[in-house]
């Protein structure tokens, strides 16, 4: 009687084996075959599915058989969106340009471009990274408007370059701020006025001219003395061009009192040197 179940089940698992594997091997079967035609057709069922995976297998090998056909164009398309669909979007920009670039006259290249700079829109990173792939997304969206000015897509394609823009003044201002932060007042200085000078319209533009005081104003106290006065002078001069700028701002306190204390450091400067002065010449009178 045990035997017998035993025999029953190892024969139960038996079953369940050869199903699976017939599964597995139906699909693979079908992989290695050379019906293009039952593997295209499966191929896009399985893209309906949402199964991009045992989709893209299939498209793998037929993207190179169905080079040069009529079907090409069809299949490549879907080609790119089964890599846009898996989120491998580095795959997927390169096969809508590919695609956009092969078909140029096609009702589907607009999309493809539009699916390029997407792609790139996507694999752009936060502001904190490296940009690059932001500065090839804003190019490949201005191309793509440049080509389709007309589009149904070019206000989305404006709207995302906007938000790349701003990535890019974020990146921007929170370097600029970071020299200002670690004490590199002179090059925090240079970094916020080359910021509003390559953003003029950012949003931070007050923020930076009001920490372009600040940033002149310590950069002069901890110069040397014969520096200072002319440091100070630049960190007032900022202050009044920060005033005719935004009268009503709320920083006009702080920057109020940053020029009050450059004022101070001017004269506490003039009566630093003119007491060396004073003391070299003493110095020199009882050498003579």
């Amino acid at each position: 009687m045990l035997k017998s179940k035993g025999f029953s089940f190892l024969g139960l698992i038996l079953i369940i084996g050869l199903s699976i594997t017939s599964c597995k091997s139906k699909f693979e079967k079908l992989r290695e075959s050379s019906d293009t035609g039952r593997k295209y057709q499966e191929a896009i069922k399985l893209y309906n599915k949402k199964d991009y995976n045992k989709a893209l297998t299939l498209f793998d090998d037929l993207v190179q058989r169905y080079r040069g056909r009529s079907e090409a164009e069809d299949l490549y398309y879907y080609y790119a969106y089964t890599n846009y669909k898996l989120k491998d979007y580095v795959s997927a920009r390169y096969h809508f340009k590919t695609f956009a670039d092969t078909y140029p006259s096609s009702p589907k290249a607009e999309e493809c471009r539009f699916m390029t700079a997407y792609c790139m829109y996507l694999e752009s990173p936060v502001y904190s990274l490296d940009q690059d792939n932001t500065y090839k997304a804003i190019e490949s969206f201005q191309l793509f408007l440049n080509l389709y000015p007309q589009s149904e897509r070019a206000a989305e394609a404006s709207k995302l370059i906007e938000s790349l823009r701003d990535k890019l003044e974020q990146k921007s201002f929170a370097n600029a701020k970071l020299f200002l932060d670690i004490g590199d007042y002179q090059a925090a200085v240079i970094a916020f006025r080359n910021s509003i000078k390559d953003f003029p319209d950012t949003k931070y533009a007050e923020q930076m001219e009001f920490l372009t005081i600040e940033a002149q104003y310590l950069y002069a106290k901890n110069s040397r003395e014969t520096k200072q006065e002319e440091r100070y002078q630049e960190a007032i001069d900022e202050y009044e061009r920060f005033i005719e700028r935004y009268p009503n701002s709320k920083y006009l306190k702080d920057a109020a009192k940053l020029k009050e204390d450059s004022l101070e450091g001017i004269e506490q400067t003039k009566k630093i040197i003119a007491s060396y002065t004073e003391s070299k010449k003493a110095t020199k009178n009882e050498q003579q």
